[in-house]
């Protein structure tokens, strides 16, 4: 139900308006017969918005009062769709300045894909910082996703992948050394997998396992979270064509700022 101040709907009426200054570009849909909650049209659109780049840390989203004027809506409407992005992390409400975007929540599909090319179609303007780049010998966990002798030789990537300046994930990656000349510069400007594919190598599948715990505080540095603070994990190995191992990568995610998006299908 509409709240006390939010014009009753007419019959199969939906409002679209735009919205503040950091809003001007934006067209926000609000189907008031709905029976989904306009606080919570709200708050997705705004959601989307955040997620795809049009609103970008900083934005300056005005005050409830001009909101839910601009918007038509009541104030309180305004304020439980704001405050539920406030509790996400995705908004911050200062005195005197209004609501302000913090940053997006990063949510990634549950593939075989490249985190630098997740970001760069959702619109996040990925950036990445190599810390290592060099030859090790393999641990016993590294030589097994591999399929290699403990201590062979292998390439050790360690990269701190951003958005909008911000930290996302802290990326350690190790791949057989013959595969490819892995040129730092380079792996600073794209993703890896566009460099392996680059290179004819054919991605094939993988085995993937997803975990979550604490920072350490090494991590906490990296990532400008405290230690302790929640992280998402994933540990991967990716196979070529031929069924070939050819990385293995153990990373770490930001959960305020990261989230695996899962499509479940029921059997039959």
């Amino acid at each position: 139900m509409p709240r006390t101040g939010d014009r009753p709907p007419r019959p199969g009426e939906r409002t679209r308006a735009t919205s503040g200054p950091a809003l001007d570009a934006l067209d926000f849909t609000l189907d008031r017969t709905s029976p989904v909650p306009l606080y919570h049209q709200l708050s997705q659109q705004l959601e989307a918005a955040i997620e795809h780049g049009a609103l970008t840390p900083g934005n300056l989203l005005g005050n409830e009062i001009d909101l839910s004027t601009r918007l038509g809506l009541s104030r309180p409407t305004v304020r439980q769709a704001i405050q539920s992005l406030v509790d996400k992390g995705l908004l911050v409400r200062r005195r005197g300045v209004g609501t302000q975007v913090v940053h997006s929540q990063v949510k990634r599909p549950l593939e075989l894909s490249s985190l630098y090319d997740d970001l760069e179609t959702a619109g996040q303007g990925p950036t990445t910082q190599v810390i290592r780049n060099e030859r090790v010998p393999a641990t016993a966990d590294v030589a097994a996703a591999l399929g290699i002798p403990e201590g062979a030789e292998v390439t050790l990537l360690e990269r701190l992948r951003s958005t909008h300046g911000q930290p996302v994930a802290f990326l350690c990656n190790y791949l057989p050394p013959a595969l490819l000349d892995l040129d730092t510069a380079r792996l600073e400007g794209t993703g890896l997998y566009r460099l392996l594919r680059a290179a004819g190598v054919t991605l094939h599948s993988a085995r993937q396992t997803i975990g979550a715990r604490s920072a350490t505080a090494e991590e906490a540095v990296l990532l400008t979270e405290r230690t302790g603070a929640a992280l998402l994990t994933m540990q991967r190995t990716a196979y070529d064509d031929s069924g070939r191992a050819v990385e293995y990568g153990t990373h770490v995610y930001r959960a305020s700022r990261y989230a695996f998006d899962f499509r479940l299908l029921v059997r039959p």
